[in-house]
């Protein structure tokens, strides 16, 4: 057999191959223990999942696709991320001394802390220095086994900033592996200059950011922070709706620190997703439950923000709601790039087992981004957005804590990160 490092990245990879010696191959069909399959290799053609089945059986339907030694590992579909800050000018670290010496999240910001400290960053940088910034955090990203990420802007809050801030992802997109999904994120926070102006810079968003966005085709989603002291429930929904009659699909930052209706509204609107959700009503529940909204939970927020409950998945998953797990990597409340350490919280402190955790981080964050081509499964026609993980059970992704576990990375088909 042929180790996986030893076929080269594009322009040398084969366009057929075969990975053999696997403990379990995890297709993230379904939560249901039968969707871990053991005893199979996958074979790839073309950038996509070929097959599962018997290795004699693959060597038949690809007679000349090297056979790769899966070295009694795990593989699973790469993580899709459905919802990060990725861009953004520098970290925040000196605000996480602040509150462990007990200051308030929006107390930091209403002392010029929090996201418009990461505003007045943004806007100080040019396009070219974000793209220069943001490289290396997406290959770490990458070397954890994510494959697609959701990155927002939202750290701009001028027309011309929040467009800068979507054509470096667009460039980033372009740059590197991981696929990129755009979200328009205007309404992060009402900025310093409308503060005392806001329903002015409601209409600014309403008004000349979403068709610029729109016309620039420079985002697939527009999202609200609905937060006390934010944006409130029908500004939300104002901002949504235009986004929505430009062709930009409602996603919303809903009660990650109060309840606020936010659940609520996500599922009236129709809206791809809810996220956060650290404060949902049992009405929220209910109503994500019933809809296909998916729930996006975010526990490393709240875990760096020092809270004591986190979002309630093992509720929200057994009311029926479709749930995906992801980063929230952003420079203030959560500057981890890496899902294995979301799975950790999604399992020891929010009641899912690991095989859920797993799928919710790849399928269920491709639902969260309307991405219907099989990605976040191993299924034949599926992209090949796979990761070999050095170990021999699934549970020991989440199992082991703050180890990266990754062996090798393939996006369509080409090894990324081989280690």
């Amino acid at each position: 057999m042929t180790n996986p490092k030893d076929v080269t990245p594009a322009g040398g990879a084969s366009r057929a191959w075969i990975l053999d010696n696997l403990s379990e191959l995890v297709t993230c069909v379904s939560a249901d223990p039968e969707s871990v399959r053991r005893g199979v290799a996958v074979g790839v053609a073309d950038g996509r999942v070929a097959a599962i089945a018997a290795l004699p059986e693959l060597r038949s339907r690809l007679p000349d696709a090297p056979v790769l030694d899966g070295a009694g590992g795990v593989l699973t579909p790469g993580f899709v991320d459905s919802h990060s800050h990725a861009v953004f000018g520098a970290y925040r670290a000196h605000e996480f001394g602040l509150r462990t010496r007990g200051v308030p999240y929006m107390e930091i910001a209403r002392r010029g802390g929090g996201i418009v400290a990461s505003v007045r960053h943004v806007r100080a940088l040019s396009e070219d220095a974000l793209v220069e910034l943001t490289l290396p955090r997406l290959s770490e990203c990458l070397r954890y086994g994510t494959t697609t990420l959701e990155v927002k802007s939202g750290y701009g809050l001028t027309v011309a900033d929040e467009l800068k801030m979507l054509r470096a992802i667009r460039r980033l997109d372009r740059a590197q592996p991981v696929d990129l999904v755009p979200t328009f994120l205007g309404a992060h926070a009402v900025p310093p200059e409308y503060r005392e102006r806001r329903d002015r810079y409601v209409e600014l968003v309403i008004q000349e950011m979403i068709p610029a966005v729109a016309a620039g085709g420079l985002a697939r989603f527009c999202d609200v922070f609905l937060e006390p002291g934010v944006f409130d429930r029908e500004e939300a929904r104002r901002i949504l709706e235009a986004g929505m009659a430009h062709g930009l699909a409602p996603k919303l930052h809903a009660d990650e620190l109060e309840n606020s209706g936010g659940a609520e509204l996500a599922a009236e609107l129709g809206a791809v997703s809810a996220d956060h959700l650290g404060a949902i009503s049992e009405a929220g529940i209910q109503a994500l439950a019933g809809s296909s909204t998916v729930a996006t939970l975010l526990p490393a927020t709240l875990l760096l923000l020092g809270r004591r409950t986190y979002a309630p998945a093992r509720r929200l998953a057994d009311a029926g709601a479709t749930l995906a797990l992801a980063t929230d990597f952003n420079p203030g409340s959560s500057p981890a790039p890496g899902l294995p350490l979301i799975l950790t919280l999604a399992c020891s402190q929010m009641g899912l087992d690991p095989l859920e955790a797993v799928v919710a981080a790849t399928r269920g964050g491709a639902q969260a981004l309307r991405l219907e081509d099989g990605r976040g499964t191993i299924t034949a026609g599926a992209p090949a957005d796979l990761v070999l993980w050095r170990v021999p059970d699934h549970r020991e992704i989440p199992y082991h804590v703050g180890v990266n576990r990754v062996s090798t990375v393939w996006k369509r088909g080409t090894p990324v990160v081989s280690g």
